[in-house]
């Protein structure tokens, strides 16, 4: 599959030249399958030229068949890394990627923030998992490292015994790297790391992934060395569901699924009430940017003590 006749003598995928210029698991699964969703269209219509205008036409098609503003924007932002990479290796004129690529994406109506728990809530999922299984010691601790914090699902799934290390007197996530290669390090509350124990030494585990999968009947670990990603969101989901969620009736409830980010926002909610400052929030998720902590922050307008009651003004003068 090519864009423009190939000179070399090994013609290149211009799909596998964006999956390997990628890291993550999540964003490479993405991409992979909105590039073969824009080639099967591309196909149909008879590969014409890739153009600017060929690309705004399937952003048109895409609008056309109810696709939301963020769905359009992944297939665009796929669209956009192809098209660099293949002027980079020779299959593309540069002149028409960077055309393709200033295609603009979909304003959004509002902003899509996803579910907070309160602490209630938080607290109430904690505690669901049955402890007395070795299934349910993960999953509270899967919970717990989640809840406690705020990783990825994928940081989680990578996450390893030697991430785990004591600075400055507690217990700590160290040099954790996150999303565009990003290296922090997160404090992990005791509650979380007691969670992580349990699980642990039942599990008789001390070196590799902390988290395993485990038996059907979830009575021993396999022997695979690192939890999918999918098992995260399942565990998440099947514990959600047994949730009362705000503002959220019993019959909404059946549609609702919570989801492993959810709990990151949660996390970031719940610390920003806490009196935690939000730098500090920013940097134990990982955030480039401020404004990207502040969405997850969830804030809502208290109009019974609002930033104007603390100005120390008045028409006194005093």
């Amino acid at each position: 599959m090519t864009l423009l006749p190939q000179t070399s003598p090994t013609p290149l995928d211009p799909i596998q030249l964006v999956l390997d210029s990628v890291t993550s698991p999540l964003t490479k699964a993405a991409y992979k399958k909105s590039l073969d969703d824009f080639f099967t269209w591309w196909g149909e219509q008879g590969r014409p030229p890739l153009t600017k205008a060929v690309v705004q036409r399937y952003v048109a098609v895409l609008l056309e068949e109810g696709r939301s503003s963020s769905s359009v924007n992944v297939r665009l932002s796929a669209i956009r890394k192809l098209v660099r990479e293949a002027a980079d290796n020779g299959q593309l004129a540069s002149f028409e990627a960077e055309s393709i690529a200033r295609v603009k994406g979909i304003k959004k109506q509002g902003r899509r923030t996803g579910a907070w728990l309160s602490r209630t809530q938080a607290q109430e999922l904690l505690l669901a998992p049955d402890t007395s299984t070795l299934r349910g010691l993960r999953d509270r601790a899967l919970l717990a490292v989640l809840l406690g914090c705020g990783l990825r699902r994928s940081e989680l799934v990578n996450l390893t015994f030697d991430h785990l290390q004591q600075r400055e007197g507690r217990w700590v996530v160290l040099d954790l790297t996150g999303k565009h290669g990003r290296t922090r390090t997160v404090p992990m509350p005791s509650w979380c790391k007691a969670a992580v124990d349990a699980w642990t030494k039942t599990a008789s585990l001390s070196t590799g992934h902390v988290f395993r999968p485990t038996a059907p009947r979830g009575e021993h670990v396999l022997a695979r060395e690192q939890l999918s990603h999918e098992a995260v969101a399942l565990t998440v989901r099947k514990y959600g569901r047994r949730l009362g969620h705000a503002n959220l009736t019993p019959e909404d409830l059946e549609g609702v699924r919570l989801a492993p980010h959810d709990l990151r926002r949660t996390f970031a909610k719940l610390a920003h009430k806490g009196g935690a400052p939000i730098d500090q929030i920013q940097l134990s998720l990982g955030h480039a940017s401020i404004q990207t902590t502040e969405v997850y922050l969830g804030v809502d307008q208290n109009l019974e003590s609002a930033p104007c009651d603390v100005l120390g003004l008045s028409l006194k003068g005093e």
